[in-house]
């Protein structure tokens, strides 16, 4: 009896997977930069348990240029049919408008999170993430340094498309 639970639970876990993403890059948005930018977002998944990417966005006009950038880490810890649960860590720069003296200055963003991404059954290309934790970050436009809990959905959080 021991040997088939323990067969079940080695087993188990390899018929209950979520979508296969090793070596397919997504390609999606995400509106987490602290400066209200929206950016395009890239994640690769290197191995069944990590991923990287990366998200650029920028806005132009006579008045200013506004930009972020930066990398993001992602470790998968539960996996379930169509869902994975991960921790995530975003390191970027960006710059903001300061108010007071309307010139433009350059910060940093650093955010833990926990989230997770799901994709529709027989949709496994499109996926939608949430995610919540905390930001450490100096690009308040009061000036200073602020940290905050944060709580992100699909729309803000990440949509990607894998190819």
């Amino acid at each position: 009896m021991k040997q088939i639970f323990i067969l079940i639970i080695a087993v188990l876990p390899t018929l209950a997977m979520a979508a296969d993403l090793r070596g397919r890059m997504g390609v999606g948005f995400t509106n987490q930069l602290a400066n209200g930018i929206p950016a395009i977002s890239l994640k690769v998944q290197q191995t069944k348990t990590f991923a990287i990417g990366g998200l650029l966005g920028f806005k132009s006009n006579e008045d200013a240029t506004l930009y972020g950038a930066g990398v993001k880490f992602y470790r998968i810890i539960f996996d379930e049919p169509q869902l994975n649960f991960y921790l995530a860590g975003l390191l970027a720069t960006q710059n903001y408008v300061d108010p007071a003296t309307d010139k433009t200055k350059t910060g940093y963003q650093v955010d833990g999170t926990l989230g997770t991404e799901f994709h529709f059954q027989g949709l496994e290309s499109i996926g939608f993430s949430f995610e919540f934790g905390l930001s450490a970050r100096n690009t308040d436009p009061k000036g200073g340094n602020s940290f905050q809990t944060l709580g992100d959905q699909f729309l803000k959080a990440a949509v990607h498309f894998y190819l």
